[in-house]
């Protein structure tokens, strides 16, 4: 005589395995994008680099048309500067306007206190700041080329009524503005980079615009070779091989240099972001 047998009973819903929750760097990518878009002070930021863009654009249009008309006559070249010089002056504003907003990013997390949900969700820490960076340079370079590109389709009919006339295929063209938008995505990570170093609002800020405006200023004043050389090599410098011509450098060389100040910065930010309290 044999014991009778019944069938194991099912597995409670709650004894299901579960999904693989494990945090990943496209979900740190989603997360900082929402942080970022959501913030008030990106959106006025980059409202105010587009508006910044066009104006200037604009500006240098109607105070100095016939200059430009003088200057440029029947040689393509001097229309294609021309051009390039209308639709990228207002970089020399928005570098300070995307450095402001480059600190603001991660230091506005340690201001309010955000930054310890963060590691906390990520104990590994360095992989948050890269997710950080990352998202800020692609949306900075985003938004550069459309404020680029809108300067230069605002200003390209009030130059062709002057006889300035440029065309958007000429890589002179199109090259220098996509070279423009790259300078602000590139400068925006070295203003990111010092905000992360410092982690305060207000000394990431003053660095920031120290590095471009007064460090500058100060060297012009030093009559050294050495001077002439450093000048060459500052941020600010090097960016307008980018978006201007000219310079000591080929572009390819202007972004290396470019890299080279974001990992000056980036590698001590990144080893005292894994050593230092949050």
């Amino acid at each position: 005589m044999s014991a009778a047998t019944t069938a194991p009973a099912a597995a409670r819903v709650t004894l299901q395995p579960v999904p693989d929750a494990r945090l990943r760097f496209t979900g740190l990518l989603r997360s900082e994008w929402i942080k970022l878009t959501t913030l008030r002070s990106t959106v006025w930021a980059y409202a105010i680099l587009i508006a910044l863009q066009i104006g200037m654009g604009v500006l240098l249009v109607l105070t100095q048309t016939g200059e430009m008309s003088a200057a440029a006559g029947s040689d393509a070249a001097a229309a294609a500067q021309a051009a390039v010089q209308v639709s990228t002056l207002g970089i020399l504003f928005n570098q300070l306007v995307i450095s402001v907003l480059g600190v603001l990013v991660i230091t506005g997390e340690y201001g309010t206190g955000q930054i310890r949900s963060s590691l906390t969700a990520v104990p590994k820490r360095l992989p948050v700041l890269w997710a950080k960076a990352l998202v800020f340079s692609v949306t900075s370079f985003v938004v550069g080329l459309v404020a680029v590109f809108a300067s230069y389709a605002v200003t390209w009919p009030m130059l062709q009524a002057n006889g300035v006339e440029s065309d958007l295929g000429d890589v002179e063209v199109w090259g220098h503005l996509v070279g423009a938008a790259g300078y602000l995505a590139l400068i925006g990570l070295v203003a990111f980079f010092l905000g992360a170093l410092l982690r305060h609002t207000a000394g990431g800020i003053a660095a920031a615009v120290g590095l471009l405006l007064v460090v500058p200023s100060v060297i012009s004043f030093i009559s050294a070779d050495w001077a002439s050389v450093l000048a060459d090599w500052l941020p600010g410098s090097v960016g307008q091989t980018l978006f201007f011509g000219g310079g000591v450098f080929e572009p390819w060389q202007a972004v290396l240099v470019m890299l080279g100040w974001i990992a000056l910065f980036a590698v001590p930010a990144a080893v005292l972001m894994r050593r230092r309290d949050a």
